[in-house]
Formats: C-alpha cells, structure tokens, sequence
C-alpha cells in the first residue's frame, strides 16, 4: 500500500513540475528594454511624432500653407492653439506637416550612411591589408572636419534643398558608421562558427551576409537610432541658416529662423518650432541609450 502510494507520488509530482524554457537572447532583450523606464517614454514620443506624421493630412487643423493676412502673429488661442506666424498661417498645422520632413529627413539620411557606411566597415574589418588602410585613412580625412560644417560644405556645393541635404547627412555620417562596423566585424570574424564555414568551403560573400553581418549589426542599430537624432538636429541647423528646406516648406529649422525677428512680439513663432525639435531630439536620443542598453550583453537582468 505505502509502496503503491510512493511509487505514484514521483508521478504526481512529475506532472506539477513545470517544465523550464530557457529564454531567447531577443526576448531577453526586450524584458531589458521593458524594465528601462527612460528607454519606454521614449519610445512612446517617437511612435506619438510617427503617427502624427504619417496621419498629417487627416488630423492638421488647417492648410499649412494657406495664408490669411487679417490674422498675422496671432497669440495662441482655441481656434489656433499654437498661434499664427508672419503671413497668419496656422503654426499647429506647420508643426504637423513638420514632423513628417524632419522624420523623413533623418531617417532617409541615417539609412544612406548605414548602407554605405556598413559597406566599407564590412570590407576593411574582414578582409584587413591595404583595403583596410586605404579605407580606413578615407574615413580619418572625412571625421578631421566637424561633421555639421562638412554638411554645410557639401550642401554650399549642391545647393540648397531637402534632397541634398539627406546627401550631406548620409556622408558626414559615414565614417562613423564605417569605424563601428569594422570593429564589430573584426570581433566575430575569427569565431569558430565562421571557420567552421570557411572549411565548409562557403564563399566570403555568403560567410558576410549570413553569419558576420547578423552577428555584428547590434552596435549598427543603437548607433542609427542616436544618428536619426543628430541628422534632424542637423538638417533644422542647415535649414535655420536656409541651406536646407525653402520657404513655403513647413520645415521646423526654417520656421525657428523665420521667427527670429519676432521674438519679442510674438515669441510663439519661434519656440513652438524650437520645443518641437527639441523633444524630437530628446526622444530618439533615450530611445537610443535604451537600446544600448537592452542589447548590451554584459546587462543582467
């Protein structure tokens, strides 16, 4: 009877237990990032500025380029709740519309360097020799000028516009992104797994997009999302000094030069497209730093 009865119990217990699941490096990743109250808030504004971005049309109160003179330099009220500016245009709508330039010009930028950027860092740190040297002295000439007045020099040379000054983004961007991907390159290269491929007799272009570049794009994406950052930082600074979006584009460094000359009638005009730019920065630079930290493999949980 005890016998019986001991003999079962492993059995009933067995079914109790709960079997253990280790968990996947990503999920992993995303517990980190959940638990980083900072990195969350951030990520909340950057979703709030892409919805307000891509639904522009549909939520905008008015035209952002619909002038209406009888109402220049209006102080913010319920019908404009963030005023107007010089030509009565509604600063809200500006603002809106604004989102989706400054998005679009950082984003597009930062996605030009990391292209080119993951190109030359791949070949330099796989191959090393004289591709490296070569690549590598390009790289240090471009990082000796200060990246904003080699945006400013090779837009002076393109000419003003918002295309042009993506090209200026994504090239003073590049050697940055070049330098970080060849030294996450050189790191996994020499792993056993990748000579374990290279004595399968796999080529180097399958051993690169299959095993080096997975392995070593984690410092790419935290880098791209502080990038996105400074490109917009960038891109209001070219456009304050009119090398950047033209008049009548709703474009937010432009609209904080424009309302320079009012600040002491209408301050509005200015430090409504100021703040904008500012918790746009702010919110992909925690969104960034979360990143970093989530996908830092020395963080415990």
């Amino acid at each position: 009877m005890s016998q019986t009865a001991t003999a079962a119990a492993p059995a009933e217990n067995s079914g109790n237990e709960r079997t253990y699941k280790p968990r996947t490096p990503l999920q992993m990743m995303v517990s980190r990032f959940k638990k980083n109250k900072r990195a969350m808030v951030g990520l909340w504004m950057v979703a709030i500025f892409i919805i307000v971005a891509l639904l522009a049309r549909w939520i905008a109160p008015y035209d952002p380029f619909a002038q209406n003179m009888q109402i220049m330099l209006e102080s913010p009220s319920w019908s404009h709740p963030f005023g107007t500016d010089e030509f009565g245009r509604d600063i809200l709508s500006r603002i809106i519309y604004g989102a989706q330039i400054s998005l679009m010009i950082g984003i597009v930028g930062v996605i030009i360097s990391v292209v080119v950027g993951m190109a030359l860092g791949t070949i330099s740190g796989y191959y090393g020799g004289k591709a490296d040297a070569l690549i590598m002295r390009i790289m240090d000439i471009f990082m000796a000028f200060p990246s904003f007045l080699l945006a400013l020099a090779i837009v002076s040379v393109l000419g003003p516009s918002m295309i042009n000054v993506m090209i200026a983004i994504g090239i003073f961007s590049v050697p940055t992104f070049a330098r970080i991907s060849r030294s996450s390159v050189i790191s996994v290269k020499n792993k056993e797994y990748i000579e374990a491929s290279k004595a399968m007799g796999a080529s180097d272009a399958s051993i690169i997009f299959k095993h080096v570049i997975p392995n070593s794009i984690a410092p790419i994406i935290v880098l791209s999302t502080l990038r996105i950052a400074t490109a917009i930082l960038t891109a209001s600074g070219l456009s304050f000094l009119g090398m950047g979006a033209q008049p009548p584009t709703p474009e937010w460094g432009a609209m904080l030069s424009t309302g320079r000359e009012y600040l002491r009638t209408a301050p509005h005009v200015s430090t409504i497209p100021g703040l904008a730019i500012m918790f746009m920065v702010l919110a992909f630079n925690m969104l960034g730093d979360g990143l970093r930290d989530a996908l830092d493999p020395k963080m415990k949980l």
